[in-house]
């Protein structure tokens, strides 16, 4: 049973816990392309490579097309047995019925994405600080993403660079006051990150342009999994 629950072959897996009630996969995508379909292909390309947590991020699209995306990609994601999270569409997220949604720090608070989409939904909310944390913890999120970890074209609002010293200083408060999330580190994350990212005990880590603009995916996964298991 306990290699079933470690493998991420099934969402079976992800309610059940070591230590506390989360047991998430240690490495979300968020999709990029230039256009619906260029994001499609990408995430198809990344779950055919064993991916097993999508985050479909589209800006500044009409929502018929963003609707006709999200159920492509949730029909692939379900295919492949992977977590399919919407960033920001809360409205899109609960019209398909997606596994959750990933809210930024001025979207709809995540208190009030709980009353629209249900408790048995997944809910991530972005951090900064320790005080984003903290706001967060009491709105009951089920992760953080937590960042940036260094400069990134993907945002263009982009908050203070955290660096590991930043991840360090949080987490370690978050330990201080008892606070058990988990926590992924986001921004920029290159491979060679990695390693110095797990000593600072993050949960995991979100990447976008390290595999998007990578060409053999499955190559990529299996180093970002074996770093993220072997450190």
């Amino acid at each position: 049973i306990s290699k079933i629950l470690k493998s991420n072959t099934s969402l079976l897996a992800y309610h059940s816990i070591k230590n506390d009630k989360y047991n998430y996969p240690k490495f979300q995508y968020i999709s990029q392309g230039k256009t619906s379909k260029e994001h499609i292909k990408n995430i198809k390309k990344v779950l055919e490579s064993n991916g097993k947590w999508i985050q479909l991020r589209l800006k500044n699209i009409e929502d018929k097309e963003f609707y006709s995306t999200a159920k492509k990609v949730k029909m692939l994601c379900q295919k492949h047995k992977a977590i399919f999270i919407i960033n920001d569409n809360i409205s899109i997220a609960k019209k398909i019925n997606a596994d959750g949604v990933h809210l930024g720090k001025e979207d709809i608070s995540p208190k009030e994405a709980r009353k629209i989409l249900g408790q048995n939904k997944i809910i991530g909310g972005t951090a900064n600080t320790f005080k984003d944390i903290k706001n967060l913890e009491k709105q009951k999120v089920n992760y953080i993403g937590l960042g940036p970890y260094q400069f990134t074209s993907t945002k263009k609002k982009l908050s203070p660079i955290l660096g590991i010293k930043g991840y360090q200083n949080i987490l370690q408060q978050m330990k201080q006051q008892n606070i058990i999330l988990p926590v992924y580190a986001i921004g920029g994350i290159q491979l060679k990150d990695i390693s110095p990212l797990q000593k600072t005990n993050i949960y995991g880590i979100a990447i976008s342009g390290l595999l998007t603009n990578h060409n053999n995916k499955k190559e990529m996964i299996d180093k970002i999994n074996k770093y993220l298991i072997d450190g």
